[in-house]
């Protein structure tokens, strides 16, 4: 078989050499294709994956990310740099509301009733004419919800009786607060004209602001609400803050531009006890300063936590001795929760620690501070509150203390 296998013809021998090479052909061809598919499959593994948490901000002017409660700064750029904040100068007119009516001095049913002036303000606007009546509470949702100017300065004149009046004590609540950033020149954020100078503010000082905001449940309702309405359903009241539309757990609180101030937003938003307020100025388009606010929120409630370390009124350290008094011996208690904000993970290294005497002479109030709690870690104080007296703690004279024993 051998023999007659070696001894074909010429073309027999080509066309059994072709029919080879052929198939090592499509042998290498298939190789090559595995190797290729291997080799990007390989490369997606590696490729390493987006940290968002990380990625540097687009090009915007300022932000901030804080926590509410805490007021802990959990990331900064140019916090301080003052800028037109727009229409998040309303904000302080939310404000400066609700103290008013947290005191009872105004109310949300009350009614108003827009000037000439009111009626003649440009830009986001609810169309007020002249005369037209509404109530406090639906002229809010207009300034909350849809960034309505013309019912700024309808508010604003029934609270001071002009609006420059009430510019005053904008500025004088900002003194008040500190925001040392701040100078308001309108009630609603309008660029200025005629050379005036224009509102100014900044990331910080407006997260701060946004932690006094965040305390009106009326606030972060209108600010966590996509569509409403007015004048019987005829006038629809559109969110301009898109993030309620994007972001879970976001219910305020307001937005801002023009062309010199940029796309601007204070936004916050809460999960798992965890309230966030990130600040957003001089972004280049709308959905930049949207995306950067996202991105700052995405971040915090992936990255930070936070403890409660202690409640208010538990019991603190180890007991103390109590001298003049029918009561012998006390705990003192937390005067406020001590809670902390931290990197995931780093709240199994914390440390509490308690100073307090060991002993203290009747009289003694309740509530009176008598040593502090501290929360730590490593070296480093990162919240405190004071322990106090839990309850009154009379004097007694030398005989009833003789008796008593």
């Amino acid at each position: 078989m051998r023999r007659h296998d070696a001894g074909m013809t010429g073309q027999q021998g080509h066309v059994g050499r072709a029919s080879r090479w052929a198939r090592r052909g499509m042998l290498w061809a298939l190789v090559v294709s595995v190797c290729s598919l291997v080799s990007l499959a390989d490369a997606a593994v590696r490729k390493p994956r987006r940290d968002t948490s990380l990625h540097p901000p687009p090009q915007i002017e300022s932000a901030l990310l804080m926590e509410a409660d805490t007021g802990e700064i959990l990331y900064a750029k140019d916090a301080h740099k003052k800028r037109p904040p727009a229409s998040m100068v309303k904000m302080m007119l939310m404000l400066l509301v609700m103290e008013k009516v947290r005191a009872g001095e105004i109310h949300l049913s009350d009614s108003i009733t827009a000037s000439t002036w009111a009626s003649k303000i440009g830009g986001s606007q609810i169309y007020l004419r002249e005369g037209e009546t509404f109530t406090l509470e639906d002229l809010m949702k207009g300034i909350v919800i849809h960034s309505a100017n013309d019912a700024c300065v309808a508010v604003a004149e029934h609270m001071a009786g002009t609006v420059e009046g009430f510019v005053d004590l904008m500025n004088e609540r900002a003194e008040a607060l500190k925001l040392a950033d701040t100078r308001f020149v309108s009630v609603h954020g309008l660029p200025p004209g005629n050379g005036n100078p224009s509102d100014l503010s900044s990331a910080h000082d407006l997260a701060q602001l946004g932690r006094l905001l965040v305390k009106y449940p009326e606030i972060l309702g209108w600010g966590g609400t996509k569509e409403d309405h007015l004048r019987d359903g005829k006038f629809i009241l559109t969110n301009t803050n898109k993030l309620v539309y994007q972001f879970s757990g976001v219910d305020g609180l307001k937005t801002g531009f023009y062309h010199q101030a940029g796309f601007n937003v204070t936004a916050t938003a809460q999960r798992d006890g965890l309230r966030l307020i990130a600040v957003v100025m001089g972004a280049p388009t709308g959905s930049t300063r949207f995306d950067e606010a996202r991105r700052l929120l995405a971040m915090g409630f992936n990255s930070y936590k936070k403890v409660v370390v202690v409640r208010r009124e538990a019991p603190v350290g180890s007991e103390i001795q109590v001298s003049g008094s029918t009561v012998r011996k006390i705990r003192a208690v937390a005067q406020d929760d001590l809670a902390v904000v931290v990197k995931k993970g780093l709240e199994k290294k914390l440390v509490t620690e308690v100073k307090i005497p060991s002993s203290i002479d009747a009289p003694a109030h309740r509530g009176q501070p008598i040593g502090e709690v501290q929360v730590k870690h490593q070296d480093q104080v990162l919240a405190k509150t004071a322990a106090v007296v839990p309850d009154e703690i009379p004097k007694v004279g030398l005989i009833w203390r003789l008796i008593g024993r």
